[in-house]
């Protein structure tokens, strides 16, 4: 999420670069192997260079031989002992404009924000429901609720993310993959079910390919985790009664490196992150659907959890710019208040 574009004395791009991922080279790093030297130029970069040596060598330096006069810099790095490359810079006679489109540059780096400050990830909860919030029938019939459109915008969001997450009641109704599949480049996030109990069978086809944990509590038979390896599964044992603690749970992505997470159901995951404040936004695909029912003839709502009792107790959300229609659907993005 990190981008730098470098301009020659006469105003002309001669070089961009971005951040790949965690130990390749920075974006600065990045632009300046193809730029060379930019005497008397600007450079542009959303976050400020950094200073410290990490996985890659410290940025500001290069930026300092390279021979621009003038840095542009979006926002300030918020992690200890990171930050101070822009006061470096200035220090060594470099123009250093600071705080340029800095609250979009935020919204850019939410998700690394959030893991710097939180030590969790950024935490998306994604459903696609009738109007009156259905996601199956009371049969059990989800396929399908919203049309081709907005699933194809389901994977693009799989894409952003660097994990997609479901409960096990989701992998044994749907069976779900949690892949990328008709987007262009798409990579497939690493895939996690939160399975207290280890009731994944060997051969859900979320096992396919790539990484995939599956988190458990300590109390889950050995014989089923042994099963799961087998399968080509992580398996963590976390801490919890009955139920994984979730906030356990989003520490120890966040320590393996995953700064964002797209859950994308059940009801009671959705419900369960909620009630321990761990959501950061909401994706909720409506269709122009109402299936009704009362009693054991209700379908499934999209979230569980506690509930509330009284209104002055429920989940605030606020709408993240206008609704959007994505072929007969509407896309109501939103985040807690």
């Amino acid at each position: 999420m990190v981008g730098c574009v470098v301009l020659d004395r006469r105003g002309r791009v001669v070089a961009e670069g971005w951040h790949r991922k965690a130990g390749a080279p920075h974006a600065e790093a990045e632009a300046l192997a193809v730029a060379g030297r930019a005497p008397g130029g600007t450079l542009y970069v959303n976050l400020e260079p950094c200073r410290h040596q990490g996985k890659t060598p410290p940025c500001a330096p290069l930026v300092a031989a390279s021979g621009v006069r003038r840095v542009v810099v979006g926002m300030l790095d918020p992690i200890r002992g990171h930050g101070g490359g822009a006061a470096w810079l200035a220090r060594k006679g470099i123009a250093v404009e600071r705080g340029v489109l800095a609250e979009e540059c935020r919204e850019l780096g939410r998700a690394w924000l959030t893991w710097v400050r939180e030590r969790r990830p950024w935490i998306t909860l994604k459903a696609a429901a009738t109007l009156d919030g259905k996601v199956a029938t009371w049969r059990g019939e989800s396929q399908w609720i919203t049309g081709a459109a907005a699933r194809r915008a389901g994977h693009r969001l799989r894409d952003t993310h660097d994990a997609c997450m479901v409960g096990i009641g989701t992998v044994l109704a749907d069976d779900p993959r949690l892949t990328v599949r008709g987007v262009r480049g798409g990579r497939d996030p690493v895939r996690v079910v939160v399975d207290s109990w280890l009731r994944t069978p060997p051969g859900a086809r979320v096992l396919g390919r790539g990484r995939v944990i599956v988190a458990g509590t300590r109390a889950a038979p050995r014989a089923r985790e042994a099963r799961l390896v087998a399968a080509g599964a992580e398996v963590w044992r976390l801490p919890g009664r009955g139920a994984v603690d979730l906030a356990a749970l989003a520490a120890r992505l966040a320590r393996s490196g995953i700064t964002s997470v797209l859950v994308e159901g059940g009801p009671s995951l959705h419900g369960g992150l909620l009630d321990a404040g761990l959501v950061d936004e909401v994706r909720l695909f409506l269709a122009p659907l109402v299936l009704g029912g009362a009693g054991r003839r209700s379908g499934l709502t999209w979230i569980g959890g506690r509930g509330s009792d009284r209104l002055a107790q429920a989940t605030r959300l606020v709408p993240v710019g206008p609704p959007r229609r994505i072929g007969p659907d509407l896309l109501l993005t939103l985040r807690p208040r």
